[in-house]
């Protein structure tokens, strides 16, 4: 969404070191919002593999490794798992990205597609947590980090199959910080609002008032702008660091001030 946000790049970021040596997996590493927490976690020192139906070939980078991965299917969780630490020899923060939406009214609703998000939104992360938890404090305190949304307390149209997954996903996010509390791993949700990925630009860009739609957008935030990738990766970053090792079952909203102001007519704005 060109002139709406600009994304700050990874690679000239200062130098960090608060998740040296940590091995971290990435979920929908491919697209643009995992792709950016894996570039911030790998800024921060992570060794960062990413897991996605779409794998990318990065030889002759250092960037990360890329796996193939279907986070409904145990198997193939498990096995990334498993190969994970025995490659790498641990495994320190996981973060649950991967996901879809659709848009459906619920009256017109199809058990196959909510079968299908259920299965890639909640079910799968819930897969990742139970593979990933024995090893996630076996040098030091674990991070889980699951990617929530602002619909898990609110919903826009047509998207009830989306909103119940993504308030799974915080009810997730609060029992997990429970049971794993006690073997050291941590858990918490980030619950992002609008933001600049391919698949929003695209939406915008085709809209026959694409600039008005920019400005009304903008203006929905206190802040005076949408979100870009890297405001989800830098709190997925402390999240995963030391940083935050006090915080666990929280999830944390990103989305420049939006859900906090109420609605008011255009006219009175």
């Amino acid at each position: 969404m060109s002139g709406a946000t600009k994304e700050p790049n990874p690679d000239q970021r200062p130098a960090d070191s608060r998740l040296a040596g940590r091995v971290a997996i990435v979920t929908g590493g491919a697209g643009s919002i995992g792709s950016a927490i894996a570039h911030g976690l790998v800024a921060a020192g992570a060794t960062v593999i990413i897991g996605d139906l779409e794998v990318t070939d990065r030889s002759g980078t250092d960037s990360f490794d890329s796996e193939s991965l279907d986070v409904s299917d145990e198997n193939s969780v498990c096995q990334l798992v498993e190969g994970v630490v025995s490659r790498h020899g641990r495994l320190d923060v996981i973060v649950n990205n991967a996901g879809i939406m659709f848009e459906t009214p619920v009256s017109d609703q199809e058990r196959s597609a909510w079968d299908e998000m259920l299965a890639i939104n909640l079910t799968g992360p819930m897969l990742l947590t139970k593979h990933a938890a024995p090893h996630l404090s076996q040098h030091g305190v674990g991070s889980i980090i699951n990617i929530g949304s602002i619909e898990g307390d609110r919903c826009n149209p047509g998207h009830a199959a989306y909103a119940a997954t993504k308030a799974g996903i915080h009810g997730l996010t609060r029992a997990t910080a429970v049971d794993l509390g006690p073997v050291s791993v941590r858990c918490n949700a980030i619950a992002p609002g609008w933001i600049d990925t391919p698949l929003n630009a695209s939406y915008v860009d085709n809209h026959p008032d694409r600039d008005v739609v920019v400005e009304e957008l903008a203006k929905l935030h206190p802040i005076g702008r949408v979100g870009s990738g890297s405001d989800v990766a830098d709190v997925a970053v402390w999240l995963a660091s030391d940083e935050s090792r006090f915080v666990t079952g929280q999830v944390i909203t990103v989305d420049g001030g939006r859900t906090v102001r109420p609605s008011l007519p255009t006219i009175l704005m």
